[in-house]
C-alpha cells in the first residue's frame, strides 16, 4: 500500500497529512508551530505526529507554503539589487535602492542595440555586495533574446557568489518594469525559499523516505522541487492555491468560493466546474504587479495571529503578525510573570510598537548592516521576550518607536502582542494555549477601550468576521468599490447579501467566525471535516501543468517568404521558411511540457498535450502570417483519485 504526504507551512501552523493513494482517503493529519528562523523544526515536529508506519510507504511528497507570501506582504523580504539594461521607464517607482541603469538591450527582433557595459555592473555589484542577498536583472525585450541577461548573470555570479534572476526566466511577456519586478520579488524570496525547500529535502532523507519531490504553484498546478528552487516567485500563492484545491476536494464541491483563514492573512478565491479562477493579468502582491500568471485572489494582511492594538479608543486589526499572548507563555517560561508586572504605558505615547500587551524577542537571523540606534535596540533585546518600558531602561533613554519597527522588517525582532487568537481563548472558543495570558491581554487593552474584556473581545471577533465578509464581497463583486459594499455592511441601508455560491471555511478556529459570517451575508456556509488541514491536502491534489508560449515571425516585413524568427522561453531560433519555423517550434514546445513533467514525475498517458496556434495577418495578406502565436500546453494527472 502507498501514501502520499502533503505538508503546508504557513506563517503560524504547519500542517501535514498523509493520504491513502488507492482510495484518496486521509488516513491522519498533525499541526505544529511554524519555527523561525530555520522551518527544519517545525517541519520535524508535524511529521513526527503522524503514524510512522504509514511513513515508510510514502511515495509522494508535496508541499505548498504562504511564508513567500507572507515575507512580501509584512515588508520583510531580503535586500535585493536590480540591475536594468535599455531603455528602461525612469519615472516608475522601483522596490529597491540598490538600481542600477546600464546601456544595452535588444530591440523587437532580438537585435542588439548597444554593446552591454558588462564593465559598469560588475563594478556595481562589488560595491552592493555586502548589503544585500540577491540580485535582479531586466534587460530591455530580453523575451526576445536574453543574452545580456545571462552574461551580467554569469559575471555576478562569478565575482560575488551571489544568486542573480533574470527576467525572461520568469515571463516571456512584454513589459519590462513588470519583468525587472517579477525578477526583484523572485530574488527577494530565494533565501527564505531555499531554506524551507532544503528543510524538507532534509527531513524526508533523514527518515529514510525515497518519494517523489513537488511542490504547489500559484495557478493551483504543481512543479518539480528543482524548479521551484529557481523560480520561487511562481510560489508566492501556492498557499491560496492549495486553500482553493483542498477546499474544493474536502467539500467536494467542483464550484464554491473559498475563505481561508491563516495567521497571517486571509485570502479569498473560488473555483468554478474543477478550474481554478485565474487571473487575466499578472499577480499583484504587496502593491507590486507581476508578470506571474496565478489564482485570482482577494488577499487581506490580516488573519487569526494579526496584532490588535489601540490608539485613541479606536480598535486597529494588523497589518503586522505577532505571536499571540497565549502561545508567547507557552512557549516562554517567564513571559506570563513579565506581562502582568509590566506598567501600563501613557495615553499620549499609544502605537503600533507601544502598546501594554506588546513584547519583542530576538528572530534568530543573523543580523546585517545596522544603525547606531538599531543596534543598542537590538541589543537591548534577548531571546526571552522584554517590554518597552524594559528596553528604554536597559538604554537609560528614550526609544523611537520606528527603530524597531526597521528591526522587525529586517526579520531581526520577532514581535509579541494581542491577537484574535487571544479574543478566541478568553471568549473559550478557542483554548489550544495559555488562556490566562489572553485574559490579562485582554483586560489591559479594554481598560484603553472603556469596554469590559468580553465586550471588548466580542468587538474583535466581530472585526474579524467582518473584515472576512468585506473581502469576499469585493472578491466576488469585481469592481464594486469597498466603500459601497462597507454601507451596506454596516447597516446603512436596509439590504442583506445574499449569495448563490457555497462557501468553504478553512483554517485552524475558523468554526468560531461561522455564525458571525452568517448574520452579514446569506449564503451556504460550510466548514468541511479536516478544515484545520486543508492547506496541505491541497498541495497533494493539485495537478501538473505546463504553458508553454512560441511566437513565429518574419524577421522583417519587407521580405516576408523567408527568414523566420522564433521566440521560445531562453531561445531564440532562425529558419529559412516558414514551414521548418512551425515545426521546429511546435517540437520545441512539447520537449519543455515533457521535460517539465519528468521533473514533476509524469511521463507517457499520464501526460496530456495539447496545442493551440492563433495567427495575425492583415486583410488581402498573401504570405505566411505576420504572426504566429502557439500555446503547447500540458496536463498531468497525479495525485489524489478525482
Amino acid at each position: 500500500m502507498h501514501y502520499s504526504l502533503g505538508i503546508d507551512a504557513g506563517g503560524t501552523y504547519t500542517d501535514a497529512v498523509l493520504v491513502r493513494d488507492s482510495d484518496g482517503e486521509i488516513i491522519d493529519s498533525n499541526k505544529a508551530l511554524t519555527t523561525y528562523p530555520d522551518p527544519l523544526a517545525g517541519i520535524k515536529n508535524v511529521v513526527d505526529g503522524l503514524n510512522p508506519g504509514y511513513l515508510e510507504n510514502v511515495k509522494l511528497v508535496s508541499v505548498s507554503t504562504t511564508l513567500s507570501t507572507n515575507t512580501i506582504l509584512e515588508g520583510t523580504g531580503f535586500p535585493v539589487a536590480l540591475i536594468l539594461i535599455g531603455d528602461h521607464p525612469l519615472e516608475k517607482e522601483l522596490p529597491t535602492g540598490h538600481v542600477l541603469f546600464a546601456r544595452g538591450g535588444h530591440n523587437h527582433n532580438g537585435e542588439e542595440v548597444f554593446p552591454l557595459e558588462l564593465e559598469v555592473i560588475e563594478k556595481f555589484a562589488l560595491s552592493v555586495k555586502d548589503k544585500v542577498s540577491a540580485f535582479a536583472i531586466s534587460s530591455y525585450f530580453s523575451t526576445r533574446n536574453p543574452e545580456h541577461e545571462l552574461e551580467a548573470r554569469d559575471s555576478i555570479l562569478k565575482l560575488t557568489g551571489l544568486p542573480a534572476v533574470c527576467g525572461h526566466e520568469l515571463s516571456q511577456e512584454l513589459g519590462a518594469y513588470e519583468r525587472a519586478v517579477t525578477a526583484f520579488l523572485n530574488a527577494q524570496l530565494i533565501p527564505i525559499t531555499r531554506q524551507f525547500v532544503q528543510s524538507i529535502i532534509t527531513d524526508i532523507r533523514i527518515r529514510g523516505i525515497n518519494a517523489q519531490l513537488l511542490m504547489l504553484k500559484c495557478d493551483g498546478s504543481v512543479v518539480g522541487i528543482k524548479d521551484a528552487l529557481q523560480k520561487p516567485i511562481e510560489t508566492i500563492f501556492s498557499g491560496p492555491a492549495a486553500s482553493l484545491v483542498g477546499a474544493s476536494y474536502l467539500s467536494g464541491l467542483k464550484t464554491c468560493a473559498v475563505v481561508d483563514v491563516g495567521g497571517t492573512s486571509t485570502d479569498i478565491s473560488s473555483i468554478c466546474m474543477g478550474v481554478p479562477d485565474l487571473s487575466d493579468e499578472g499577480a499583484v502582491v504587496g502593491g507590486w504587479k507581476t508578470r506571474i500568471r496565478a489564482i485570482r485572489m482577494e488577499t487581506t494582511a490580516t488573519g487569526g495571529d494579526s496584532h490588535i492594538w489601540t490608539v485613541n479608543r479606536e480598535l486597529f486589526l494588523g497589518p503586522r503578525r505577532v505571536i499571540p499572548l497565549a502561545v508567547a507563555a507557552v512557549k516562554y517560561q517567564g513571559f506570563l510573570n513579565n506581562l502582568k508586572r509590566t506598567p501600563m504605558p501613557s495615553r499620549e505615547d499609544l502605537g503600533e510598537n507601544i502598546q501594554p500587551t506588546k513584547f519583542f524577542v530576538r528572530s534568530g537571523y543573523p543580523a546585517g548592516e545596522l544603525s547606531k540606534a538599531e543596534a543598542e535596540v537590538l541589543g537591548a533585546i534577548g531571546e526571552e521576550p522584554v517590554s518597552v518600558h524594559e528596553i528604554k531602561t536597559l538604554l537609560r533613554k528614550d526609544l523611537h518607536p520606528q527603530t524597531l519597527d526597521s528591526l522587525i522588517k529586517k526579520r531581526l525582532v520577532q514581535a509579541i502582542g494581542f491577537t484574535p487568537t487571544d479574543a478566541l481563548h478568553v471568549l473559550g472558543n478557542y483554548t489550544a494555549w495559555n488562556e490566562e495570558a489572553s485574559r490579562i491581554g485582554a483586560e489591559r487593552l479594554a481598560r484603553l477601550m472603556r469596554m469590559a474584556p468580553g465586550e471588548f473581545c466580542t468587538a474583535v471577533k466581530k472585526k474579524v468576521a467582518r473584515n472576512m465578509a468585506l473581502h469576499l464581497l469585493s472578491y466576488i463583486l469585481q469592481g464594486v468599490p469597498y466603500t459601497a459594499i462597507e454601507k451596506i455592511l454596516d447597516g446603512n441601508y436596509p439590504a442583506k447579501f445574499k449569495l448563490g455560491t457555497p462557501v468553504v471555511l478553512l483554517g485552524g478556529p475558523v468554526r468560531a467566525y461561522r455564525e458571525e459570517l452568517k448574520e452579514i451575508i446569506d449564503a451556504e456556509i460550510l466548514i468541511p471535516e479536516h478544515a484545520e488541514v486543508g492547506n496541505a491536502v491541497g498541495a497533494l491534489a493539485g495537478k501538473g501543468i505546463k504553458r508553454v508560449e512560441i511566437l513565429i515571425r518574419p524577421a522583417s516585413l519587407m521580405v516576408p517568404e523567408t527568414d523566420f524568427l522564433v521566440f521560445a522561453p531562453g531561445s531564440r531560433l532562425r529558419f529559412d521558411l516558414y514551414a521548418e519555423a512551425l515545426n521546429a517550434a511546435t517540437e520545441l514546445g512539447k520537449k519543455i511540457v515533457a521535460d517539465y513533467m519528468k521533473d514533476c514525475g509524469l511521463s507517457g498517458n499520464q501526460v496530456e498535450i495539447s496545442i493551440e496556434k492563433k495567427t495575425i495577418s492583415p486583410d488581402g495578406w498573401n504570405h505566411p502570417p505576420m504572426e504566429t502565436n502557439l500555446l503547447v500546453m500540458g496536463v498531468g494527472m497525479r495525485g489524489l483519485p478525482a
